[in-house]
């Protein structure tokens, strides 16, 4: 998710956004942990998507 697409979207959606992403980011540490995916890569891009959103969230509470 492109931060141009994050600034759309409420904080209510952004809360939920970043719940599904840590969902994510759990389900693929566990199923590396049991054998290696497919494309391990996958684990770094949720873990900045949730960077990202993360980021967006805070600076809204500074506003």
């Amino acid at each position: 998710m492109k931060q141009s697409e994050m600034k759309d979207l409420s904080t209510a959606e952004l809360q939920g956004k970043l719940g599904e992403l840590k969902k994510t980011y759990t389900d693929l540490k566990s199923a590396h942990a049991i054998s290696p995916i497919e494309n391990p890569l996958q684990i770094r891009t949720a873990r900045r998507s949730i960077a990202r959103v993360a980021t967006e969230l805070s600076k809204r509470e500074l506003q």
